[in-house]
């Protein structure tokens, strides 16, 4: 499926989940959730920093509630660790969740490897996860993202536009968010090391979720 045809499947999904939503009227449900802004700024050994999130980057985002914050940990493999959480309690107007693969590019970042992996985290079954890595001048970094909702992870855009109208039928919701962890890769390492670095930060946030995040 050519990227045409896929921006075509995942904006038909989005209007069939706003007509039903708005034809089963104005009932929606939007469950409480703890501000992202409570989540723990002590994860283990990592202690966090929030980062300000400026006007145009949050219009971009559109209405939702999100955090960015960077961990650090002086006596650890992954000293320092950018996390980035977004939730949006309801889609119904088309106001969805932003692929990083699109935002990353507009920061200057360019795309060098993509790859679907398999996390198994504590506290939930294993999922299929995003493994980007990306680079601006010398710099490198490894980003791992998913979208979480209801207790369940997937890598895919596409599939989460899926479950978001399974969802809308089911249980009358439509929220969902996105987990972003992101780390700076050592000179000449490879994506599968910096992986198993990243790894014990995600361990550390992956049983909070359904905290912040309805299930």
């Amino acid at each position: 499926m050519n990227a045409a045809a896929r921006f075509a499947l995942a904006a038909g999904l989005i209007v069939f989940t706003a007509v039903l939503l708005q034809v089963r009227g104005h009932t929606e449900i939007v469950p409480p959730h703890r501000q992202l802004s409570s989540f723990p700024e002590q994860l283990g050994n990592w202690s966090g920093t929030d980062i300000a999130l400026d006007k145009d980057t949050l219009a971009v985002l559109g209405p939702g509630d999100f955090m960015e914050r960077i961990y650090e940990d002086p006596s650890g493999q992954s000293p320092v660790v950018d996390l980035f959480l977004a939730y949006f309690a309801s889609q119904r107007t088309g106001d969805t969740i932003h692929s990083p693969q699109n935002c990353l590019p507009g920061a200057g970042w360019n795309p060098e490897q993509k790859q679907i992996i398999t996390l198994s985290l504590p506290g939930h079954v294993p999922f299929r996860a995003n493994r980007y890595v990306i680079s601006k001048a010398e710099s490198k970094r490894l980003v791992l993202y998913w979208y979480w909702a209801h207790d369940r992870g997937v890598a895919s855009e596409y599939w989460a536009k899926f479950y978001l109208v399974k969802d809308a039928i089911r249980l009358n919701r439509s929220d969902g968010a996105l987990v972003r962890i992101t780390i700076s890769m050592l000179p000449g390492e490879s994506p599968d090391a910096a992986e198993q670095r990243a790894l014990p930060f995600a361990d550390q946030v992956a049983p909070l979720l359904n905290q912040y995040i309805p299930r």
